[in-house]
């Protein structure tokens, strides 16, 4: 992220968008370690519940464990489920929850869903775009050149695409895992609710991600544009 070099826009835009991100994570990380600790009435594990909800859509995707806590995702690459320790052999309703919500990617990416498929494709340039963006901007400014800081502020541009391709991603992925659940009665009206609030307290994390790239990219554009003082 570009916080490298100090400017009043800073404080005004990025740190109080910075702020929210942390509420964010900390709201999540709560969520999930409250209903980690509720099992389920089914008995039903992570791994069980994400291979259920696949074979009511006709998949059979091979579900890993991996190291470390709510490490979990759906690898579109080698198109494998990995399930964190937490998640994955726990019968808690927070474990149904994530495995089904990372089923979901599974079944969007298996069904040609664009979005997931756009933002599969634009990780790599993304990645390499936001991370030289804040340095062609100092270097325009420091070599008074306008039109290497306005390249570097519209490369930028590309982590808040991303960031914004991915909320109906997750949305989707999460209301597709709801579904699911109740469909197949992996979970009861009750347990039910417990999921909702670890998948929305997840989702709250990308709407915060997609808040700090904005302020981020405004923040750039204002100093490329001059309106940024810099102090040194």
């Amino acid at each position: 992220m570009p916080y490298f070099f100090y400017d009043e826009w800073l404080l005004i835009l990025v740190l109080p968008a910075v702020v929210i991100s942390i509420w964010a994570q900390i709201k999540v990380k709560y969520a999930f370690s409250k209903y980690s600790k509720i099992g389920t009435r089914s008995g039903m594990t992570g791994r069980q519940a994400s291979i259920a909800i696949q074979k009511i859509n006709g998949l059979s995707i091979p579900v890993e464990t991996v190291a470390g806590s709510m490490t979990d995702h759906f690898d579109p690459r080698s198109n494998v489920i990995k399930l964190s320790e937490t998640v994955g052999p726990n019968n808690s309703i927070a474990a149904i929850g994530v495995a089904a919500h990372e089923t979901g990617h599974a079944i969007q990416f298996a069904e040609g869903y664009a979005p997931i498929r756009v933002r599969t494709a634009i990780v790599p340039i993304t990645q390499f775009a936001s991370g030289i963006s804040p340095w062609l901007v100092f270097a325009g400014m420091i070599f008074s050149l306008p039109y290497l800081a306005y390249i570097g502020v519209m490369f930028f541009g590309m982590a808040v695409v991303f960031q914004l391709i991915t909320l109906p991603v997750e949305f989707n992925a999460s209301a597709r895992a709801i579904r699911a659940l109740e469909s197949q009665g992996i979970l009861n009206s009750e347990e039910l609710e417990g999921a909702k609030k670890v998948l929305t307290a997840a989702a709250l994390t990308y709407v915060a991600a997609l808040l700090v790239a904005l302020m981020s990219f405004i923040r750039l554009l204002l100093i490329a544009s001059g309106r940024g003082r810099r102090n040194r």
